[in-house]
């Protein structure tokens, strides 16, 4: 089993539901290599309770339930395993089977990549919810729906899905975030692991398979570019368990991520019809893979409508994907490694500039102020763009009329008084314009991020606007200790 990093959280509210009395019905869900199972079994050993772990595949339904039943029947006598053509004659009744082992002890039951199987078995679910309502809910069984199929798994809530109502709690597993790198990395300088998280993310199964002992280049070249390796495929195997025909999200995909985020501009670099676009915009959106974004300076009743929204790629890697490797792949295929290297180092300062740096701000942002060490309460964090401004960290509070504007800075140089200077100067006085009333009696706060730190110019310049200065350092120190995670 892979090494167990954080999930702090997601252990202790598995931990809360397994002391709850009485059954228990829980549907987990998160994208492909997130974790789950490694999740789930820690969880499970940890527990010192009787668990049964069974994974789905993508085999004839006859297998799946000889493969479930069998699986059952050795869990409730270790000691004189089953035949190997053993089965139950139904799902109905291999599910009944475990409402005898938990009748009066908790017995954990996980059923993983729970899509794959019902895919098989389409009334599978009307099974579950039978078995559930006449058997399982009266004992003392902690029973887990996994998946990796978020569509599916997600379908499973809705109101008119057979087991509506019977889940007594969901888990949306999300990756680790930034402040586990330092885990996995641990000789990884901060500016390292910035780097590291822009094209990675917080999937664990990908951070360990970089190393430590050697640079970036190195990794990226041993792991992302090697053609056996999982970075190569995995982008197509993960759209492709979530939707019938891969093509045209890919091309969604590969659009955004060379730099259009516009429906207009996404349907002229895809080469779809535009009304056909919007349809995949949202089912991407639904798989968590895409998101829309409005300023966070726009009212929220305003944001639905607004020509302002631009679609942007949630998921790090495969921000890299289609920034760096898809337009790389025949000189990849010729095994240029060092050309194609060369390529992405001239951009990616920038690339992580925009992306994952800018990101981590927002989230000091809101570490801050769920701390309480902000001077008012956000009602959002974002940022602010339009065509003569653009302010990379906003926070703002629409009831007590007051905002934070902040900048992040990649470059390797400290940043100068000017920069201090145009924020409060130029760029202030123009957001506030689009506030109501022009940001009348709004009050307006100030953030500065800076990789390199900031020259002692910038220092006089910053206290006398009140302008907080954040550090690298001091921003990896301060996520860090926020822990949680």
């Amino acid at each position: 089993m892979a090494h167990f990093i954080g999930r702090q959280r997601e252990m202790a509210e598995l931990d809360s539901l397994t002391a709850e009395p009485g059954s228990q019905f829980l549907i987990l869900y998160g994208r492909r290599r997130v974790g789950k199972t490694t999740l789930l079994l820690h969880w499970a050993q940890e527990s010192n309770l009787p668990f049964v772990y069974w994974v789905a595949n993508r085999l004839s339904p006859t297998i799946q339930l000889r493969s479930f039943s069998q699986t059952l029947y050795n869990a409730a006598h270790p000691d004189a395993p089953a035949d190997a053509d053993f089965t139950y004659p139904t799902w109905e009744m291999a599910l009944t089977q475990t409402a005898q082992m938990a009748a009066d002890r908790r017995l954990i039951l996980i059923l993983d990549e729970f899509p794959y199987v019902a895919e098989a078995e389409p009334g599978l679910p009307s099974v579950v919810q039978n078995v559930w309502d006449h058997h399982l809910k009266q004992t003392q069984v902690f029973l887990v729906l996994a998946g990796s199929h978020v569509g599916m798994m997600t379908r499973l809530l809705h109101y008119h899905a057979p087991l509506y109502g019977r889940f007594t709690g969901h888990l949306h597993l999300k990756p680790l975030p930034f402040v586990a790198t330092a885990e996995f990395l641990p000789r990884y300088t901060a500016a390292e692991r910035v780097a590291v998280y822009a094209i990675l993310g917080g999937i664990p199964a990908y951070l360990e398979r970089f190393e430590d002992s050697v640079n970036l280049a190195n990794n990226v070249k041993r792991r992302i570019f090697n053609p056996t390796g999982i970075f190569r495929v995995d982008p197509l195997f993960l759209l492709q368990d979530q939707v019938r025909e891969p093509r045209n999200y890919l091309s969604v995909l590969h659009a955004i991520g060379g730099g259009r985020h516009t429906l207009d501009e996404i349907a002229t670099a895809a080469g779809l019809p535009k009304q056909n676009v919007s349809t995949y915009l949202g089912r991407l959106a639904d798989l968590y893979l895409v998101e829309r974004r409005t300023p966070v300076t726009l009212p929220p009743k305003r944001r639905g409508r607004s020509r302002q929204g631009r679609w942007h790629l949630l998921d790090p890697y495969m921000r890299f994907y289609f920034r760096f490797i898809v337009p790389n792949h025949r000189a990849l295929e010729l095994e240029l490694m060092d050309a194609v290297w060369a390529d992405i180092r001239a951009q990616l300062r920038a690339f992580v500039g925009m992306t994952a740096f800018e990101e981590l701000c927002r989230e000091w942002v809101l570490v801050q102020a769920r701390s309480g060490r902000l001077p008012f309460a956000p009602e959002d964090v974002g940022s602010h763009w339009a065509a003569d401004a653009q302010v990379d960290v906003v926070a703002i509070s629409w009831r007590e009329k007051a905002i934070l504007l902040g900048e992040a800075k990649w470059g390797t140089d400290r940043v100068g008084r000017a920069l201090i200077r145009e924020l409060v100067e130029a760029k202030t006085p123009r957001v506030l314009a689009v506030l109501p009333d022009q940001g009348a009696e709004w009050t307006v706060h100030y953030a500065f991020f800076a990789r390199a730190g900031f020259t002692e110019a910038a220092q006089a310049e910053a206290e006398e606007h009140r302008v907080r200065l954040v550090s690298l350092e001091q921003l990896d120190q301060e996520l860090r200790a926020a822990g949680g995670y």
